[in-house]
């Protein structure tokens, strides 16, 4: 199959729809190194340039590479200014850390074992499940969302602004969406509430498993909002 590479075009495109000028977040890849033990890599970026060439990089290794939906406490810069290495123990974001909720983050996954890609068919189930969700929101009066694919999943990206407090609230409003949507056969993630979760960077590769034609890599990419 065709090597896929990330896209700086799909990730400026991200990080403009995502964020407000100056915001700090966490860029955080995840896969496996050389000898084969688990390998993450993180940072702390406000630079767009710079956040797109460690993006890049690592997407050619990385099984996922993500970012903190919510603007950071600016004094995190300091951790790593803008530049991208092994992350130490407790070098993560945490919850307390994040100034705003600025996205009630949806993530519709398909069932399958853990470890491989989607096939097409159940990529495009998520897909349609989230444009039916998206269209329940805007009735309901919610702002239109951003859509986006994950690689294996859909996204949508509801605009808030809350408190980090609040973020009970983003729970229970998740767990909603659960028993109103889930089926067998595809699922609301309800564990993506907390403020500092991470979330696939679109414009960069999902690369779980290896790359086979019925389960095959994709970029994630914004649908919405951005660059299709």
């Amino acid at each position: 199959m065709p090597k896929l590479t990330a896209n700086p075009e799909h990730i400026y495109a991200a990080l403009d729809a995502l964020y407000q000028p100056d915001d700090v977040i966490e860029l955080r890849a995840l896969g496996m190194g050389d000898r084969g033990y688990p390998r993450i890599d993180n940072g702390y970026f406000n630079d767009a340039d710079a956040v797109v060439e460690a993006a890049v990089t690592a997407s050619s290794w990385a099984h996922g590479v993500y970012v903190t939906l919510n603007p950071l406490a600016p004094s995190l810069l300091a951790r790593k200014a803008n530049r991208f290495s092994t992350a130490g123990k407790g070098e993560g974001a945490k919850d307390h850390e994040v100034v705003r909720l600025r996205w009630l983050p949806v993530d519709i996954d398909p069932v399958r074992p853990s470890g491989i890609s989607s096939t097409r068919q159940e990529h495009r189930d998520a897909l349609s499940l989230a444009a039916e969700i998206g269209r329940v929101l805007e009735d309901m009066g919610f702002p239109e969302p951003l859509y986006g694919d994950s690689g294996n999943g859909a996204h949508l990206l509801v605009p808030i602004d809350l408190d980090p407090g609040e973020s009970p609230l983003v729970k229970g409003f998740l767990q909603g969406l659960a028993f109103r949507f889930d089926t067998e056969a595809l699922k609301v993630d309800t564990s993506v509430a907390n403020p500092a979760r991470i979330w696939k960077l679109y414009g960069t590769l999902a690369r779980k498993g290896d790359n086979c034609p019925e389960r095959p890599h994709r970029m994630a990419k914004l649908l919405q909002g951005g660059c299709r």
